[in-house]
C-alpha cells in the first residue's frame, strides 16, 4: 500500500456525465490517482466510451447491476490506494479535491473518512452537503442542503457522516469494519458505514477546502429511492443504535416511524408512496437479518453511548 488517491465510480447508463467527472479526475494535483469506473451493466455505450477516451480509467464490467453498493465494494476490492474515494459519476470536482483531502487525513489521524463540500452542478453557490447528519429519531440528512453558500460550512470540523457521492474512507479503517452492506444496494449505505466507524471509534472530518460539484440523483431516484429509503432506513436504526440510546430515544424514534407510515397511507394511489410502504414491509419482515448484524456490529463497539449521543443532532 502506497499513499495512492483511488476513486471509484459506479456507473448505471451514465455516459452523459462521465466528461466532466473524468475530466476533472484527470487534471488532479496530486501525482499518484486511480480512477477505477465499475459498470454495473450499461446499455448506453458507457463501456465503450471509457475505453476509447480515457484509457488510464480501469473499467471493471459486470454482468449484472449490482447497485450501487455492489459497484462500490467491488471497486474497493480492486482499488490500491490509501485513501479510498467513492465518487457519483454526475460529479465534477475541484482540481486539488484529492489534495485537500489528504491533507485533511495527514492532519486528523482519527478520522477513517472525510466528507467533501457538495455544491449543485448547476447552482454552484448551493449546497448539496456539507457532511451528513444523524438525528435523535433515526432520520439521516444533509448538512445545509439547497442553503446557499454564505460562508456558513467554511470551517472543518467533525460530522456523523460523509454522503456516499464523495466520501472518502482510509483504507486501514475499511480493512478493520468492513465496506458497505451489500443488502443495502442502494441509499443510506454510507450512512451505515459511518454508524461503524462511529461505534468502532474512528471519527469523520468535513474539509471545506475539497470541494465537488454534484447534478443530484441524476441517474438514482423516484421509486427506486421511495422503496430503498423505508426499507434501508429500518436497517440502518436496527443495526446501529446502541441499546441505551434506543431506550432513550425509542418514543422519537417510533413516533417518526409512525408519521412515515401514516403520511404514506395518505398518499398510497402515488407511486412513491406505495414504494415507500413496501419497502418499510420488507424491512420489518427481514429484521432477523439486521438483527444477526447487530450482534457483531455491538460487539465491536469501542465508543461510550455518551460519545455517540454527543455526535447526534436533536430531532
Amino acid at each position: 500500500m502506497t499513499d495512492r488517491f483511488s476513486v471509484v465510480i459506479p456507473n448505471w447508463n451514465g455516459k452523459r456525465f462521465l466528461a466532466a467527472c473524468l475530466n476533472s479526475l484527470r487534471y488532479q494535483t496530486v501525482d499518484d490517482i486511480e480512477v477505477i469506473l465499475v459498470d454495473n451493466a450499461s446499455a448506453d455505450g458507457s463501456q465503450d466510451y471509457i475505453r476509447a477516451e480515457y484509457p488510464e480509467v480501469r473499467l471493471i464490467e459486470l454482468e449484472a447491476n449490482r447497485g450501487f453498493t455492489g459497484a462500490c465494494n467491488i471497486g474497493m476490492d480492486a482499488a490500491t490506494g490509501a485513501y479510498i474515494a467513492l465518487l457519483n459519476n454526475d460529479t465534477e470536482v475541484e482540481r486539488n479535491w484529492a489534495e485537500q483531502v489528504a491533507k485533511a487525513f495527514a492532519e486528523h489521524p482519527q478520522a477513517g473518512i472525510v466528507a467533501s463540500k457538495m455544491l449543485l452542478f448547476d447552482q454552484r453557490n448551493r449546497f448539496h452537503t456539507a457532511g451528513d447528519f444523524v438525528a435523535t429519531d433515526g432520520r439521516a440528512g444533509n448538512r445545509g442542503a439547497w442553503e446557499r453558500d454564505r460562508g456558513q460550512y467554511d470551517k472543518g470540523e467533525y460530522v456523523f457522516s460523509a454522503c456516499g457521492g464523495s466520501a472518502v474512507y482510509r483504507r486501514s479503517m475499511l480493512s478493520n469494519i468492513g465496506t458497505l452492506d451489500d443488502d443495502f444496494f442502494f441509499l443510506l449505505e454510507d450512512v451505515d458505514l459511518a454508524w461503524r466507524a462511529q461505534l468502532a471509534g474512528y471519527k469523520v472530518w468535513y474539509e471545506p477546502s475539497a470541494v465537488v460539484y454534484h447534478y443530484l440523483s441524476a441517474t438514482g431516484g423516484g421509486v427506486t429511492a421511495s422503496y430503498h429509503d423505508g426499507r434501508n432506513g429500518i436497517w440502518l436504526i436496527v443495526k446501529n443504535t446502541p441499546a441505551g440510546l434506543a431506550r432513550k430515544y425509542a418514543r422519537q424514534i417510533m413516533a417518526r416511524q409512525f408519521v412515515l407510515l401514516r403520511d404514506s397511507l395518505k398518499s398510497w394511489r402515488g407511486q412513491e408512496a406505495r414504494a415507500r410502504l413496501r419497502g418499510m414491509a420488507a424491512g420489518l419482515l427481514t429484521i432477523g437479518g439486521a438483527l444477526a448484524k447487530r450482534k457483531r456490529i455491538q460487539a465491536s463497539k469501542r465508543v461510550s453511548d455518551d460519545y455517540i449521543d454527543s455526535m447526534l443532532t436533536q430531532a
